[in-house]
């Protein structure tokens, strides 16, 4: 039987060829999206290749939308993988005059860290009836390492983004304190960063310089964190291997 895979943030960029890839692998995938219509296009792509997929309309933002997507249970009754892909980066496509913005630190936890905490609090119960051992990839940042941040020789030590990096180091606080009370369970939970890469998230400037395409950065959070029994639980993963928190 395949896994059942659910994926936030998976009509586009990374979120879709991570969809792809499982997808490619064998699992059937549930394509997460704020737009039904978008979710359904991107689905139909899918299908078109050959890959068992399927679209549920989600906010990652709004409990009440996450708790309406009850329609999993339905059709499946559990889930093996849960990917909590969607995010934003708000301080690199528009312009905050001020060193910090509350409003701009507010919207961007609603998706880097609330949109995962409400995601795993609806779903653990179906990932706990997993046959296989639930799996929870948080898609994370190295920009969210408090230790690149702190290391002048690190690529990501002259990026200064603080709501995207106090969001990312979060959701790896998220990842470590979840190993734990999840430790007596089958369930195991990683924090993976998949690269720089070539999507909408940083905007058109950002994506022009990156040097890794969605298609790329998906093989690094498959290969690294969909597959537990390589790299256990509360772990932080690049492809290179573990990261520093």
């Amino acid at each position: 039987m395949p896994r059942i895979a659910l994926i936030t943030g998976a009509t586009r960029g990374l979120g879709f060829e991570t969809a792809r890839l499982l997808g490619r692998r064998g699992d059937r995938v549930i394509l997460a999206a704020r737009n039904a219509a978008a979710g359904e296009l991107a689905a139909d792509a899918l299908l078109a290749e050959g890959v068992q997929a399927e679209s549920v309309t989600l906010d990652v933002t709004s409990a009440v939308s996450v708790r309406a997507a009850n329609v999993v249970k339905q059709r499946h009754g559990h889930l093996d993988l849960l990917v909590n892909n969607a995010g934003i980066l708000p301080e690199a496509t528009e312009i905050h005059e001020d060193v910090l913005d509350l409003e701009m630190f507010r919207r961007t936890f609603e998706t880097n860290l609330f949109g995962p905490v409400a995601m795993i609090e609806y779903f653990l119960p179906l990932l706990l009836r997993s046959e296989k051992g639930g799996v929870i990839v948080n898609v994370s940042s190295r920009m969210g390492s408090l230790s690149d941040q702190l290391n002048p020789d690190s690529p990501y030590h002259g990026v200064v983004v603080p709501a995207y990096q106090a969001s990312k180091a979060a959701l790896n606080a998220l990842t470590v304190s979840l190993s734990k009370k999840l430790a007596e369970t089958p369930v195991v939970v990683n924090s993976v960063c998949p690269g720089w890469l070539q999507t909408d998230l940083g905007g058109p400037r950002n994506r022009a310089a990156a040097p890794m395409s969605a298609a790329e950065g998906a093989r690094i959070v498959v290969d690294r964190g969909c597959y537990p029994e390589a790299p256990g639980s509360g772990r932080f993963l690049d492809e290179t291997g573990v990261v520093a928190w």
